[in-house]
């Protein structure tokens, strides 16, 4: 007769933890199992049955139910491997983390690898992986800026709320200007990307004018408005929203994200929006221009359209920008507006906004 294999008991506490191991994601999937396998065992499940059930091994089954029976929970961890023991010890990882944090080297003003293997007496492979394992990085920096707004909660509040629960027959519009945006052509002709070979360039170039693109972001949508002009004062910002004015469906309430350019706010354009009670303007806090999703798609034509581009003329560059834009809105998407908004307000909880 084959022999009987030992009844699991499971406390309610054991029971407990042994499920959390089946459902959170970050358990590695060898523990999960094993706890799977004893939960089987506790229901009164032979080896035999539970390995057929969950797809392993009888005698893995019979291993994992002993165990548990032996050293409960804590028995279903992998044991210590053998090996070389570590020579680095836990007084010199934390001497090496403190120094990297609280300290610099004499002759620059971060530590390199090489630098702090020879300070603290290790080897350079080392010294990387305990900044690794800690997450530290002292050869990079980013920088962040804070605004000096008096208002910024509220506009914060007033921008984000239009993006995630705009008002009923209305658009949501971000405004926002592009200047200066320059017509180069390279002084000799590009080499073209071959098998193994990256497309070349020359480093110097000729410069033919300027143009600034004037745009509107559908921010629900993703479609865009755009119109490019040579100059970018007040007189050809009111132009940009007579264009809007004309492409919107009538009947329907605009509300304007805008930055605080000084063209945005002079008397003319004033003027314009107290004629018009059904067109509304938000401005973003200061030196947040961030919460303006213009400036996405600005981003977005820069790298696929004006950054390796080549024009020889304004009017080159002015067709391949609104072309660029005719194509794009063939098929518009908007981009991911509360996943935006939650990535800076998280970067503002921490008490800055990476820029």
């Amino acid at each position: 007769m084959a022999r009987r294999a030992p009844e699991v008991h499971l406390s309610q506490e054991q029971r407990q933890a042994l499920v959390a191991l089946t459902g959170r994601r970050t358990t590695a999937q060898a523990l999960a199992m094993r706890a799977r396998i004893v939960i089987a065992g506790a229901a009164g499940a032979s080896n035999k049955q539970v390995a057929q059930d969950l797809g392993a091994d009888p005698a893995t089954a019979g291993k994992w139910r002993r165990r548990f029976i032996e050293r409960g929970v804590d028995g279903l961890q992998d044991e210590p491997k053998p090996g070389v023991p570590r020579t680095i010890t836990d007084a010199a990882v934390e001497a090496v983390i403190v120094r990297t944090l609280e300290s610099m080297p004499r002759n620059a003003t971060h530590w390199s690898s090489r630098a702090m293997a020879k300070e603290s007496g290790i080897s350079t492979s080392s010294v990387q992986r305990i900044w690794r394992a800690f997450g530290l990085q002292p050869h990079r920096t980013e920088t962040f800026k804070l605004s000096t707004d008096p208002l910024f909660i509220d506009k914060v509040r007033d921008i984000v709320g239009l993006y995630l629960n705009p008002p009923e027959r209305a658009l949501v519009l971000c405004v926002d200007e592009k200047s200066q945006i320059q017509a180069l052509d390279r002084s000799q002709p590009l080499l073209p990307m071959r098998p193994g070979q990256i497309e070349r360039r020359t480093h110097d170039y000729t410069r033919h004018g300027t143009a600034s693109l004037f745009a509107a972001l559908n921010a629900a949508a993703g479609d865009v408005i755009g119109k490019c002009y040579r100059k970018h004062r007040p007189a050809e910002f009111k132009k940009f929203l007579n264009e809007v004015e004309r492409s919107v469906p009538a009947g329907l309430g605009i509300h304007i994200v805008m930055d605080n350019y000084a063209t945005h706010k002079t008397q003319p354009v004033r003027d314009w929006f107290a004629k018009r009670p059904h067109w509304h303007a938000h401005f973003t806090p200061t030196g947040s221009s961030w919460l303006n999703m213009a400036e996405r798609f600005f981003a977005e034509i820069t790298e696929r359209q004006i950054k390796r581009g080549i024009h020889r003329s304004e009017r080159e560059l002015e067709e391949a920008i609104l072309a660029y834009t005719g194509i794009r809105n063939e098929d518009p998407k908007p981009f991911n507006l509360k996943t935006a908004v939650e990535q800076r307000a998280s970067q503002f909880r921490s008490g800055c906004s990476t820029y």
